[in-house]
């Protein structure tokens, strides 16, 4: 790979640079061995195969690992001698392949590296998921040589949950083969579960175990409670599909083997099927019979019943008459107490000011002089309030109570009103 500062330029954003980015520091310090693999992959798929078959069959030789070029063209004297040589040297110029003094080929310590990377894929595929059998290998790996690390426990928890996914989508889906398929799944990733939760227990059991690696270990621990659990609950769908299950007639047939027998065949095949049974019919707009506009009518009935004790419209407005007098407040006895005080000559006692007319009279001019008591800040500018709060006159109540006996009052406050003394000039 190229080490010029521009490598990255057509990927970065621009004014950030390579070394700003620190996710890219492990894969520039593995770029040798990252090299290996883009040799191996680059080019068409037929010369990749060409590469990893040559690789290949080089390491399975352990006895004797060193091949001369004359047992290489002999070992594969199938392959196109030009072909093989352009595979060997791309091989040896990107340090895969090395020659020793002896002029004899041996694979490097990087190729080596390949060869049992991918020889460990290979092996994994041939089982029905290889990912999580890879994965949990892979980890005991580390584990056996003290290597474990968050990032790799994290791509387990991450095929776990991938695991519960799938299951869980599964069983929503309702469909009885989809529902199987996942419990297959299941049941032949049970001993690579076990396997991981031996890992789990060792890893957690260590008291001076990292935190980071303590936490996705204890993550990892419940996907897979939820993956343990997951059996049961194929169970309960699968039960409850059998629940709906339809025989058809006394065959014995039920609708699940029809399905599975229609999934064995091509869509030819059940294009044929559906040539004789499908037909078309002219677009009617209405086909029902009594039962069903039975049913129309009495929702419609029962709509327009509700539609009328919902409505709450306001009734229409009513024109006001033109000849309409607007009420007035009557304040003739405010008037006429105005000019009484207005006249008064020297302080009075307050039980006579107030009285005359009756208890309502007498207590209406009562709250009149205790509004005057308040001052004239209290009162509005203008009318017939206005000029009362402005007469010269100052109320004062006492805390007792004095005997009247007469024009409907018992007792009234003590106090007194008397008249302002002018100001000098």
């Amino acid at each position: 790979m190229n080490d010029d500062a521009t490598l990255y330029t057509e990927f970065l954003a621009s004014g950030v640079d390579a070394d700003e980015v620190p996710e890219l520091a492990a894969l520039n310090a593995a770029r040798p061995l990252l090299d290996a693999f883009i040799t191996l992959f680059r080019g068409t798929e037929a010369e990749v195969l060409m590469r990893l078959l040559v690789l290949r069959e080089i390491g399975r030789e352990a006895e004797a690992p060193r091949w001369s070029p004359e047992a290489l063209r002999a070992r594969f004297a199938y392959l196109d001698a030009v072909k093989l040589e352009t595979v060997l040297k791309r091989l040896r110029d990107n340090a895969l392949l090395s020659i020793g003094e002896d002029g004899q080929y041996h694979l490097s310590d990087i190729g080596r590296n390949a060869v049992a990377a991918i020889a460990m894929l290979l092996r994994f595929g041939e089982e029905e998921d290889a990912e999580l059998g890879f994965l949990t290998a892979q980890l005991a790996g580390l584990q056996a040589v003290g290597g474990v690390t968050a990032e790799s426990l994290g791509h387990l928890l991450s095929k776990l949950n991938d695991l519960t996914w799938h299951f869980e989508e599964a069983i929503a889906s309702g469909s009885e083969f989809r529902i199987l398929d996942a419990r297959r799944r299941l049941s032949a990733n049970g001993r690579w579960l076990a396997r991981g939760t031996d890992i789990l227990d060792k890893l957690l059991a260590d008291p001076e175990v990292d935190f980071d690696i303590a936490r996705v270990a204890q993550r990892i621990g419940l996907a897979q409670s939820r993956l343990a659990r997951a059996d049961a609950a194929f169970q309960r769908a699968l039960n409850k599909i059998e629940a709906q299950r339809v025989t058809l007639g006394g065959s014995g047939i039920s609708s699940s083997d029809v399905a599975a027998w229609l999934r064995k065949l091509d869509a030819a095949a059940i294009g044929t099927l559906a040539a004789d049974a499908l037909a078309m019919v002219p677009d009617l707009p209405l086909l029902a019979g009594g039962h069903e506009l039975l049913d129309r009518a009495e929702t419609a009935l029962g709509d327009a019943r509700l539609r009328a004790e919902a409505d709450a419209a306001l009734p229409p407005p009513d024109t006001a008459p033109a000849d309409a007098v607007l009420q007035t407040e009557d304040l003739a006895l405010l008037q006429h107490f105005t000019h009484r005080l207005q006249a008064l000559p020297a302080a009075r006692p307050l039980h006579d000011v107030v009285a005359g007319g009756g208890f309502a009279h007498a207590s209406y001019r009562l709250s009149l002089l205790a509004l005057l008591a308040d001052g004239e800040s209290a009162s509005p500018v203008d009318g017939p309030i206005g000029a009362f709060m402005r007469l010269p006159l100052d109320v004062r109540f006492g805390d007792g109570l004095v005997p009247v006996g007469e024009d409907e009052i018992a007792a009234i406050n003590a106090g007194e009103v008397a008249p302002r003394p002018p100001f000098p000039a």
